[in-house]
């Protein structure tokens, strides 16, 4: 389903018009101008593909059109940390203002309106020719070693499918066989699509912005397919595989919220075209239908 660009939950078309103006006639005259007021945007140097420190994150890119609109520019404030850490210690502490890529309703901050909906996705070798969409398939039956992230709806739904515990030693050997229970550890997006081409995993789940670019950059022609519906556990509890993204303030930085909101609405078109340059899968935001 193509991306709408216009996902504002609470501005009148009115006041989307007049937004959507004023921010066009100082977003270009902001990104000319070394003086213009800053957007400070936390930033994780182990975030890619999301944040790299040279720019090219697609989430650093997005923060540069959208400050832009705001009539400011974006100044990423770098942490050393994992993004998973970016709430606690830098944007409750006041060391930068805003998060890009957050899920939408996320209560440890206020979130804007979503700006795109995307999910897990199924990633394969296209001469496996497996057919994948869904945690149901048949062709799970065809799997063996699927590579994940860890605390992942993935993990959870390969528990239910009887894939977790024989996949164990392989899924630690991707982390060198770090203990996870000691510390935060992931697999990167990037491993898990080398994975996938070498051939060392017959399929990866992942978030489909971790691995999207890698996916598209594979020498190894890969078949990537979101997750097109909940996983369901045994109980009958729903593991949702799809997410609205929506940016995050703090909790009393109601005013900064409304900003950045108008300023999504003039800058989608140019978000849109940043994440199918990054090859990520979009779908409708839920929020408001």
């Amino acid at each position: 389903m193509p991306l709408d660009p216009s996902p504002l939950r609470s501005l009148s078309a009115g006041a989307i018009a007049a937004a959507f103006v004023a921010i066009a006639l100082t977003g270009t005259a902001a990104a000319a101008d070394p003086s213009a007021p800053v957007l400070r945007v936390c930033a994780s140097t182990k975030g890619a593909p999301y944040t790299l420190t040279d720019g090219t994150g697609f989430e650093n890119r997005i923060a540069a059109v959208v400050a832009e609109a705001m009539g400011r520019k974006a100044e990423f404030v770098w942490t050393d940390q994992p993004a998973i850490f970016l709430v606690r210690d830098m944007l409750d502490k006041g060391a930068c203002d805003v998060l890009v890529g957050v899920d939408d309703g996320d209560p440890r901050m206020l979130t804007t309106a979503p700006y795109y909906r995307t999910g897990y996705a199924f990633i394969t070798r296209a001469d496996r020719g497996l057919t994948l969409s869904s945690w149901s398939d048949d062709d799970l039956l065809k799997v063996k070693r699927v590579a994940y992230q860890f605390h992942s709806p993935a993990e959870e739904m390969l528990k239910q499918t009887g894939l977790y515990e024989d996949n164990l030693i392989y899924q630690y050997s991707l982390i060198n066989f770090s203990d996870r229970r000691n510390q935060y550890t992931q697999v990167p997006g990037n491993v898990l699509v080398s994975a996938v081409a070498g051939g060392e995993a017959d399929a990866a789940v992942a978030f489909a912005p971790d691995v999207a670019r890698y996916v598209k950059a594979s020498t190894t022609p890969l078949t990537m397919t979101m997750i097109d519906r909940n996983g369901v556990t045994a109980s009958g509890k729903l593991v949702p595989q799809q997410f609205d993204q929506s940016m995050g303030v703090r909790k009393d930085d109601e005013a900064l919220r409304r900003e950045l909101d108008a300023a999504l609405v003039a800058a989608a078109p140019r978000i849109v075209a940043i994440l199918r340059d990054e090859g990520i899968p979009v779908l409708q935001p839920s929020v408001g239908q």
